[in-house]
């Protein structure tokens, strides 16, 4: 709903401003002491050959005819088919003469406003026979439709003006005219003259301009989405359709073109108009037409080639425009009412909007053409092709507007449905990381329970079976009964201990250890002597290291106190070069290790066996006085698998 007010505000914008010229140039408020409307002079017409410039005085000139009274505006239709090139152009000077009327004595310095002059050729305004002002333009695209503001006695001792003279001199057969003209002061004629020549040449080249800049910005979006033909095809309506207005608001100065050449790009540039609007059109309503499509190129490639400068024996497209305009106006009405009822059965409303706005413009170029030709409107008309084409603007610029937005509006979605996405998928992810942690934990817990009870089968559960036999069998006192169930207790806290978490701490580990065997042992009256360092962590040491770690340690205790017979048993670690030293030295009788590995005894081997599960090395060496138990653990990561 809001796009629809603002697209309908913004075409009645040209409406308006169309409205505007034809209600000032209609306006004929009654004479006041500071301004005259003069709506009667008289002609004359001299034929020649060629281009003159215009005298300096005309006193000097010889009367060159009789002169005829005719009521302004004033206008010549132009021959209709034009008269053929010659090498010296067949010329028509026209004079027309006006008697200045006496304003009020304070009136102040007075101007002559003309609010349209049309002619193929060059305009020259005197006052009382003295030069005021001659065009310097090109002489077929001249500004024309500029209105003229011209000083009659802005000079100081300037006598009052009592004639005005125009010289126009013009192609013989092209049609001209003049409009009524005003003389007053500044104040009484300033505001028309501003008026009408901003809305007949400003308000033109701001639209236009803007217009281009719309379609640049259009162009840099096509470079990103090349796929997108529509922006390519705003920027080609933006660059024909300035190219287009220029007429409407230069000319005033010399152009850098010559006449034949611009008045070739203003002609053909109508043609490839309606050409990149059909082509536009035809990719908003996705109705196909291959014969109206092949008929827009051929005429427009064919009025654009027979037209061109030096090409063709034709005359200039200039001449040939009133010609031209009617088979313009034919392939406009054709291809655009053909595309008013394509967009209307496929329900495009943008197309409809495009196509009867463009149908219109084709009768405001109608309208154009008659007042081009000076046919049944008055001369003092405006052209309504320039504001044809701010609608024009207006339109595309909303489509191509609700397209970008569209556009942004699409990838916004996309974005939000991506966003949603990411969130389900993180929601799933997490929800699947909690139910693998639990499993991961279950496990955990179930591997730790087979630990533990492996280790209690093994370790518990072995000497408690064999205390057990011992005592069915009457073999064994209470005191060793007593020691073997101490033995059992002893395994049963370094498996309890094992489950506390020592954080790669092998000091705890081997504290923990002190103070489970150190009453037993000097209660067995062995002193025991600790010098334990402190070392570097162990980040390897888990649970399940540790009671390896632990079970090493209370075999070689246990071995120490059963047939060492040693009385000082001393316990040391130390940081040596890939790793940590702890040793077990004794001052006992010693044995031979090798002999030992070889007989059926297990404790060393599950010893060796362990030390392997946690990647360390175990040696034994037998001295003079006692044996050193020496287990190397490593520094990093532990290169065996833990059992």
């Amino acid at each position: 709903m809001k796009h629809a007010r603002w697209v309908s505000c913004s075409l009645f914008c040209p409406v308006l401003a169309a409205g505007l010229v034809t209600a000032h140039a209609a306006s004929a408020p009654p004479d006041t002491p500071q301004a005259v409307r003069i709506t009667r002079a008289d002609v004359r017409a001299t034929p020649g050959r060629g281009f003159t410039p215009p005298p300096y005085a005309l006193a000097a000139q010889a009367d060159a005819g009789p002169w005829n009274s005719v009521t302004l505006p004033d206008a010549e239709p132009p021959q209709v088919p034009p008269a053929p090139p010659q090498e010296l152009p067949a010329t028509l000077e026209v004079w027309y003469r006006m008697a200045v009327p006496t304003l009020a004595a304070d009136a102040g310095p007075l101007y002559l406003y003309l609010p349209r002059w049309k002619t193929d050729g060059q305009i020259a305004l005197y006052g009382d026979d003295r030069l005021l002002y001659q065009s310097h333009a090109n002489r077929l695209w001249n500004g024309s439709n500029q209105p003229l503001w011209v000083p009659l006695n802005e000079t100081s001792g300037t006598p009052p003006v009592r004639s005005v003279q125009i010289r126009i001199q013009r192609l013989r057969g092209t049609g001209g005219g003049i409009s009524s003209a005003w003389i007053g002061t500044e104040h009484a004629l300033g505001w028309r003259y501003k008026l009408r020549s901003w809305l007949q040449a400003g308000l033109p080249a701001m639209s236009s301009a803007a217009f281009l800049a719309a379609g640049l910005f259009a162009l840099g979006v096509w470079t990103w989405r090349r796929r997108e033909s529509l922006y390519l095809l705003f920027f080609a309506m933006s660059v024909v359709s300035y190219v287009r207005t220029l007429h409407y608001f230069v000319g005033r100065e010399r152009l850098l073109l010559s006449d034949a050449w611009f008045g070739w790009i203003t002609v053909s540039s109508l043609f490839w108009l309606i050409l990149t609007a059909h082509l536009f059109l035809e990719r908003l309503h996705c109705q196909r037409r291959l014969w109206l499509s092949v008929l827009a190129w051929s005429v427009t490639l064919l009025v654009s080639l027979i037209t061109l400068p030096g090409v063709s024996a034709l005359p200039e497209a200039t001449t040939l425009a009133p010609l031209i305009y009617v088979v313009l106006l034919a392939l406009g009405l054709t291809v655009f009412v053909c595309a008013w009822r394509s967009a209307r059965r496929a329900g495009s409303h943008e197309a409809l909007l495009l196509a009867g706005w463009s149908i219109a413009s084709m009768a405001a170029g109608g309208y154009d053409w008659l007042l081009q030709n000076n046919l049944l409107v008055s001369v003092e008309g405006a052209f309504l092709g320039a504001y044809a084409n701010i609608g024009a603007f207006f339109i595309f610029s909303y489509i191509m507007l609700r397209r970008y937005l569209t556009a942004i509006g699409g990838m916004e979605q996309l974005n939000t449905r991506l966003e949603q996405r990411l969130q389900e998928r993180e929601q799933e992810l997490a929800l699947s990381y909690e139910r693998l942690r639990e499993s991961e934990h279950r496990q955990t817990l179930v591997r730790e329970r087979q630990r533990l009870m492996q280790d209690m089968h093994d370790g518990l559960g072995s000497s408690l079976m064999s205390t057990l036999r011992v005592v069915r069998h009457g073999q064994i006192g209470s005191e060793a009964v007593a020691q073997m169930l101490e033995e059992c207790m002893d395994d049963l806290k370094l498996a309890i201990d094992s489950m506390e978490p020592v954080d790669a701490d092998l000091l705890l580990l081997l504290a923990t250890l002190r103070f489970r065997l150190a009453p037993r042992i000097e209660a067995m009256g062995v002193a025991l002597h600790w010098e334990v360092q402190d070392v570097a962590p162990l980040p390897w040491l888990d649970p399940r290291s540790a009671l390896h770690l632990l079970r090493i340690l209370q075999e070689c205790f246990a071995n120490v106190l059963k047939h060492a017979q040693a009385s000082v048993i001393h316990v040391e670690s130390e940081t040596v070069a890939d790793g940590v030293e702890v040793r077990i030295v004794d001052n006992g009788q010693g044995f031979d290790v090798e002999s030992a590995l070889r007989s059926g005894g297990r404790g060393l081997k599950n010893q060796l066996r362990r030390a392997e599960a946690i990647g360390a090395r175990l040696a034994w060496h037998r001295g003079e006085s006692g044996t050193r138990c020496v287990l190397w653990l490593p520094a990093g990561s532990s290169t065996a698998t833990a059992r």
